[in-house]
């Protein structure tokens, strides 16, 4: 679990900016959302080809240049 230490003088908000980010690159949002209600195989397929076609769209990014 991500934890973010909140440094003298820091506004509350802008740790909770940051807290959040840290969630969202490392996926935790989008699992909470995902097991939060029951997903159809037709959603789940749909999910599945997205994260696909992001990784493939990355991974050709960074090994074309």
């Amino acid at each position: 679990m991500p934890e973010v230490i909140v440094k003298k003088g820091e506004p509350i908000d802008r740790a909770l900016k940051r807290l959040k980010s840290k969630l969202d690159t490392e996926g935790i949002m989008d699992e909470i959302r995902r097991l939060r209600a029951f997903e159809t195989p037709t959603q789940r397929t749909k999910r599945k080809a997205k994260a696909n076609a992001k990784r493939a769209k990355a991974k050709f990014r960074f090994n074309a240049g």
